[in-house]
């Protein structure tokens, strides 16, 4: 059925929930899994005296932040999916993209048969104010989505 399972995770308690049953999919199938997760674009730039950005975002520093903030949520994912006997699990961190960009193009990179993701299952104005990369992966995704709620 599905051969390579994408679970993607934010490092929250929903994500968790979306990572458990991913993990738990894969083992049942014997399927190999690619956990990612996705550091959006800084949204505030600063400038010099002369209008020219030298925002952090440009840093070696904002860089390595960010690395370090995705390895605190790819690093016990990775542990849990050893521990719930997934072979040879592999992690990315894809930076300055928006999550549902990032999502479905590691997706495509690994060769995934399967996105496993979370949703909130926000409807009307809060859904529209906040957006869903949910909705996002669902509607662009050439491969199936599983959405745990």
């Amino acid at each position: 059925m599905y051969k390579r399972i994408l679970i993607a995770t934010d490092g929250s308690e929903l994500a968790a929930k979306g990572l458990d049953k991913g993990l738990e999919l894969a083992v049942q199938l014997g399927a190999q899994v690619d956990i990612v997760t996705v550091s959006e674009p800084w949204a505030v730039g600063m400038y010099d005296a002369m209008g020219w950005s030298a925002g952090y975002e440009a840093s070696d520093e904002y860089r390595q932040d960010r690395e370090d903030a995705a390895q605190k949520i790819l690093k016990p994912a990775l542990e849990a999916a050893v521990a719930a006997g997934v072979a040879d699990p592999k992690t990315h961190h894809v930076l300055d993209r928006y999550a549902a960009d990032g999502i479905i193009d590691t997706a495509g990179g690994c060769g995934s048969d399967l996105i496993v993701m979370t949703s909130h299952g926000r409807r009307g104005v809060t859904r529209v104010l906040l957006g869903s990369q949910t909705a996002e992966v669902l509607a662009r995704s050439a491969v199936p989505v599983l959405v745990i709620r």
